[in-house]
């Protein structure tokens, strides 16, 4: 398929935005073929759109559509925007422990190609994913919390990342990292929680959740800030429960709820399907 561009934009909400982003695409040669947009309030809210449009057919250069839209419409409409292109895949990293569901569906879907990422490495702080990860043909690399601590772990894991990664996916990482080494990767990381947020924090939510008798389990993506569980939330799922489930069924009620829901959060952010403002986000599916 044709290499498409994604146009996300974010600013105050006035008339006339769409007709000059359409407009100024139409007489570079872009092809519009999906736009979607929202308006906090149309008289003095935030208004975000996503726009989605063909490139072969443009008159300039993808750097000088940039700088062009960036002067002629983006200083206009005091426009947060950003372009990104489809044959321009995001470099992703998958960090995970010893549960592997989550991880294994990701891995499935990249090796269909329904995850349009390079999948550049998974790191572990056990060994036992290894051999399931390279039989997918993805670099594996263990990187265990020993005596020196998370703080030893984090710089290790931080030389095999470098600087080039896009996304950061937390598959059931079950640690919590610094802020230190989250700071370069701000609304990159991505993680899923066993729960539908806010409850049942720490061991055993399943456990907890069968103690109080919940009718509802969930789980919750989001992207992962210095404050525990409290970034800005991608996409949430439930299920009905009732008293004749045992904990293994609702653990595995709730497995299947966190591939699923870390599966379709990873999707949209590498689709450029997720603005983030404050700390919510707006997700064009």
């Amino acid at each position: 398929m044709a290499a498409t561009a994604r146009l996300r934009i974010t600013c105050p909400d006035r008339p006339g935005i769409v007709s000059a982003v359409t407009t100024f695409l139409y007489t570079h040669g872009a092809n519009i073929i999906d736009l979607d947009q929202h308006s906090t309030d149309p008289e003095g809210g935030t208004f975000f759109m996503r726009l989605e449009f063909y490139t072969p057919y443009m008159d300039v250069s993808r750097s000088a559509l940039e700088a062009a839209f960036g002067e002629v419409v983006g200083n206009r409409f005091a426009m947060d925007w950003r372009l990104s292109y489809s044959d321009e895949p995001k470099r992703t990293a998958v960090l995970v422990s010893r549960h592997d569901h989550c991880l294994m569906e990701l891995l499935w879907r990249y090796t269909r190609q329904e995850l349009p990422c390079e999948l550049a490495m998974v790191i572990g702080n056990h060994e036992d994913p290894r051999e399931a990860v390279e039989r997918f043909g993805v670099p594996y690399h263990c990187v265990p919390v020993g005596d020196g601590g998370m703080a030893e772990a984090e710089t290790r894991m931080a030389e095999l990342l470098g600087p080039d990664i896009d996304l950061v996916v937390l598959a059931r990482y079950m640690r919590v990292l610094s802020a230190d080494f989250l700071r370069p990767y701000d609304t990159r990381v991505i993680n899923i929680h066993h729960s539908f947020l806010p409850a049942f924090v720490g061991a055993d939510p399943y456990r907890q959740a069968h103690e109080k008798g919940v009718k509802l389990i969930g789980a919750t993506a989001h992207y992962v800030t210095a404050e525990l569980d409290a970034g800005p939330i991608i996409e949430q799922d439930t299920a009905r429960v009732t008293h004749r489930h045992s904990v293994a069924d609702l653990k595995g009620m709730g497995s299947e709820l966190e591939r699923t829901v870390l599966a379709r959060a990873v999707t949209w952010h590498l689709e450029d399907r997720v603005i983030v403002f404050g700390n919510k986000t707006v997700v064009f599916r």
